[in-house]
């Protein structure tokens, strides 16, 4: 058996030889018959932290580590260990880490955890250096060559041998190197030493092009990475301009002949639609004079008579070859790009494609990686992110301050996504621009360099220097920015900056103007400031301007962190952040919650972005709004803002077909004055449709029904039909319905429909007059004698306190407030409010006459403008209370709004609550307050946990007795 054993391993060893040997031989081949060589795989490495490596001419040496590209350091498991003292790059808003006792744990080596961001296993800021080396084939031999890294952070300098080839800093395109003939057959070795610091330029600390907050300040290369040979002569430059009422597309190129050698060239050019069934269009032959160093031409190339067009509903694509033909050239000069035909234009205040008026429902693309820490370069994950952004009923993405890789334009292009790209800065905090400082001519050549790699696809259709820019000339900058982009591309539309300034001059205005909650505003933003209603919009905002305006980061609503996603961190950043927040709810005896406080506050964050949505859509005339976001973005100090995680994945609060009701082509309004009413109340609200569905609605069928929350129809009517043009702002009807019949509290549910879409809201009735309650239960606003005497002697005290007279340490000082947080406390300095919703248990006895649901809705607006919360740790650990109020994340306090206790023989229920100041305009208030009576009056009402009197007197100050 052993010698059949060895001489079986002895032919395996042979045969493994064999195909080794054949496979090199292949190789080779194939190395001898191609234009390109691939450099993906192992190359030598050294980090270079003291500069040394210039001077004592590395490129000259071998490097003694390795690593594996396409890849970063950190993905490679290269760099410093996390520590206090680690120069990320990026603002630190919040200090209190550095300094707070409860973050002295996070602070030991060894323990090094910030709540700042996700957190890198390794961290380096300074030169690397990566070589590799190469044979070149002898086929090569007199070629012209080039090295081409799809995308390297960031500044590149390139070494052939010994021979410096030269310098590459683009942040959003692939840095190119021509070689020219340096590459002779034979061994050479490629040295390339990348710098990620911050040099001659500064785009701002805070650029998602560059900073820790999201996709890292990493350091490698990624993407495509070859050896490329070029024809000697060649097209250089292929730029389509479509002309869709023409039927033709223009033609410019330039062809780059670097030899000088005078001859002649013929250019086919041909264009081939992405349908199979597709008319067949004719090829284009031009013949070219070759005389001088390059030839730029200019030319028609006509697409028929009903060429197909691009846009969100139907992304068809054109592939459009080139194929250069000279005896001069030893390698053909053949190039495809896909391009649609599509013209993006304003008219008026609005946007049109293709002379259809459309609607901007986007979001942002932050760069936030977290396998990785460097954006994705292949077509398949752009596809997943795009793909969730689509199925949400979005059609639009900003790339916040960066521009993404070749792939997400390719992406965008098949699903019919409209792209706003930016060029890699955000001047503000550590830059700014329009003072004459280096950035200046550094955003010009970007947006140039970008332009021309990305220009022809149909979904790049704005572009903008970056985000919110500072500096005391920069409008005077900015608005020469959009006249020069004016002039030299009309293919897209072209605005100062993301967020400001409005200046005339632009196409569009980018402006946080127009959104329910704006910086600053806190308690007094429309969310939190005014009763619930869905009648206001933005028409006064916007008349002011007469382009269209988009509005800039809405929404910004948070959520809970959600702990289940920690599994999903498998790549080379951590929720270290997340295993904060979980240590503090742990600490605070609440980690059983974290569900429910999960699910509860993504209801309230839904319906706070379903009101800033549909604000936007109610506008007249209105563009278009950006969200702060559809997923999270897990920076500066953790903005958990998004219903999808920094995966693109579902959170289980909502789904893409509920969230579509309200964000989508077509959506159904309603303008409500308000969201309550009573029993003797009529509601009377106005119906209208968005429609940019890209098509009128013809003899369109609208209807409305009111329903139970069971699914009980009790009201329902029907408009005549009607025609609905592209647009919003048209009225269909108006609902008319008195709530007469209802006989007790109710949480009702009116829906709108049309044969395409449907959309719903909640509204809450009350009985205009009560019935009679007993005397049994006391109800006061002070805990005074004769309260106390009621509880001593064994009766039953319902307690509700006036806002703001629970003391600071007791709760007093909480910020609480309807909406969501608006960011996060961190990167605000706990800007109002401070709070994220309610939770409650809608079976609870106590709620029998006050319909609700586990989380807030509208019918807890008033409840909550109404209300201090109660610090339960300070009172006692033992009540669980009726009422929760969901504390931000990162202080994760047990708080309540109502609550039950014994108190001497007797029995108290607090409310945190005022639930009797002017509750004869407030129905919720008396409705919540007759339920809570009927309960205490009840054999339910049998409170578990003692207190003694003088614990519930050190809630309130003496003043407010």
């Amino acid at each position: 058996m052993d010698k059949i054993r060895k001489r079986l391993n002895y032919i395996l060893a042979a045969l493994s030889v064999v195909i080794i040997t054949a496979c090199d031989a292949f190789a080779q081949i194939k190395a001898e018959k191609s234009a390109a060589i691939d450099l993906a795989g192992t190359w030598q490495f050294q980090t270079d932290s003291l500069d040394r490596g210039i001077a004592e001419k590395w490129y000259s040496t071998k490097l003694k580590e390795k690593v594996k590209l396409p890849g970063s350091m950190t993905t490679n498991g290269i760099g410093n260990d996390i520590t206090v003292h680690t120069p990320w790059t990026g603002e630190i808003v919040d200090s209190s880490w550095f300094s707070q006792p409860q973050y002295a744990k996070y602070r030991r080596q060894g323990n090094i955890k910030i709540p700042f961001w996700l957190q890198p296993e390794k961290y380096y800021k300074g030169a690397a250096w990566y070589q590799k080396s190469v044979t070149i084939p002898a086929s090569w031999k007199g070629e012209l060559s080039e090295l081409f890294i799809e995308r390297s952070h960031w500044e590149t300098t390139v070494w052939v041998d010994d021979v410096r080839i030269g310098m590459e800093n683009s942040l959003g395109t692939a840095h190119v190197f021509q070689l020219k003939d340096l590459l002779t057959p034979g061994k050479h070795v490629i040295t390339v030493r990348i710098d990620n610091r911050v040099k001659d330029f500064n785009v701002g600390m805070n650029s998602h092009s560059i900073t820790d907050h999201t996709q890292t300040n990493w350091n490698g290369m990624v993407g495509t990475l070859q050896l490329r040979v070029r024809p000697k002569i060649y097209v250089s430059d292929l730029q389509l301009y479509p002309d869709i009422h023409a039927g033709l597309v223009r033609v410019k190129l330039k062809v780059n002949n670097p030899t000088g050698a005078k001859g002649m060239a013929q250019l086919n050019l041909s264009a081939i639609s992405s349908r199979a069934n597709a008319r067949r269009l004719k090829t284009l032959v031009k013949d070219v004079v070759l005389n001088g160093k390059s030839v730029d031409l200019s030319l028609v190339y006509a697409m028929g008579s009903r060429p197909l067009l691009w846009n969100e509903f139907h992304p068809d694509l054109y592939r459009f070859a080139v194929n250069l033909k000279t005896t001069l050239n030893n390698l053909p000069d053949q190039q495809e790009l896909l391009f649609g035909m599509r013209e993006f234009k304003t008219r008026g205040t609005q946007f049109i494609m293709n002379d259809q008026l459309t609607f901007l429902r986007g979001t942002l693309d932050c760069a936030s990686f977290p396998r990785t820490g460097y954006p994705p370069t292949d077509l398949a994950s752009w596809l997943k992110s795009f793909s969730a952004i689509k199925h949400y009923g979005l059609n639009h993405v900003r790339f916040h301050s960066w521009c993404p890789p070749e792939a997400a334009f390719a992406a965008a292009d098949q699903l019919g996504i409209y792209l706003q790209i930016e060029c890699s800065s955000w001047a503000s905090t550590d830059a700014v621009i329009g003072d004459g400082r280096p950035l200046d001519e550094y955003i010009y050549k970007e947006s140039e360099r970008m332009v021309k790699t990305y220009g022809n696809h149909p979904s790049f259709v704005m572009m903008t220097y970056g985000n919110e820019p500072s500096g005391k000339n920069h409008v005077t900058y900015l608005t020469k920015f959009v006249n020069f982009w004016k002039v030299k591309d009309t293919r897209r539309l072209y605005t100062t900056g993301a967020g400001w300034p409005v200046v005339d001059q632009s196409d569009y205005n980018n402006t946080p103007d127009p959104r329910i909650q704006r910086w600053g505003e806190g308690l007094n933003s429309i969310l939190n400031g005014r009763k619930p209603s869905t009648t206001y919009d933005w028409s006064d905002i916007i008349s002011k301007w007469k382009q269209p305006s988009v509005s800039h980061e809405i929404g910004q609503w948070c959520v809970y962190p959600d702990f289940k996603e920690m599994k999903k961190y498998t790549g080379i950043l951590k929720p270290k952040n997340f295993e904060i927040f979980q240590d503090r709810l742990k600490e605070n005896g609440m980690y059983m919650l974290a569900d429910s406080f999960l699910m509860a506050s993504g209801k309230l964050q839904v319906l706070c972005y379903k009101a800033d949505i549909e604000a936007a859509l109610r506008t007249p005339g209105f563009g278009g709004f950006q969200l702060l976001g559809l997923n999270d973005f897990p920076g500066q100090g953790t903005a958990l803002v998004g219903v999808l995680d920094p995966f693109w994945e579902e959170k289980n609060y909502v789904t893409a077909v509920e969230y579509r009701r309200f964000c989508n082509a077509v959506v159904p309004l309603v303008r409500l004055p308000s969201m309550i009413y009573t029993t003797s109340e009529q509601l009377v609200a106005p119906v209208e449709v968005a429609n940019f569905g890209g098509k009128a609605l013809a003899g369109a069928k609208v209807s409305w029904t009111i329903t139970k929350t069971d699914g009980t129809p009790l009201y329902h009517g029907e408009f005549n039909p009607v025609d609905i043009a592209l647009g919003n702002g048209q009225h269909i009807g108006t609902i008319r319905q008195k709530f007469s019949t209802i006989q007790s509290a109710e949480q009702l549910l009116l829906k709108v429909k049309t044969v395409s879409a449907e959309n719903s809201w909640d509204i809450f009735v009350y009985p205009t007059v009560l019935p009679d309650i007993s005397k049994e239960v006391r109800v006061t606003q002070v805990l005074d004698d004769e309260a106390v005497e009621e509880l001593n002697s064994g009766g039953k005290v319902l307690l509700t306190l006036k806002k703001g007279s629970i003391k600071p340490e007791m709760g007093g000082d909480i910020k609480v407030g309807f909406s969501s947080i608006f960011w996060n406390t961190a990167w605000t300095k706990s800007q109002p409010p401070t709070t994220l919703g309610i939770l409650c248990n809608p079976e609870h006895p106590a709620f029998a006459a006050f319909p609700t649901e586990y989380h807030s809705n509208w019918q807890w607006w008033d409840a909550v403008t109404h209300s201090s919360a109660v610090r339960m740790d300070a009172l006692s650990k033992k009540i669980n209370p009726l009422v929760r109020v969901i504390d931000d994340w990162v202080t994760a306090r047990p708080l309540g709004l109502i609550f039950e206790c014994k108190v001497g023989k007797g029995s108290l229920i607090v409310s945190a609550i005022d639930l009797l100041s002017d509750r004869d305009q407030r129905p919720e208030a008396r409705q919540l307050l007759y339920s809570l009576q009927k309960y205490m009056e009840g054999n339910a009402f049998m409170p578990e946990v003692s207190m003694d009197i003088a614990d519930i007197q050190k809630l309130t100050s003496e003043n407010s007795l």
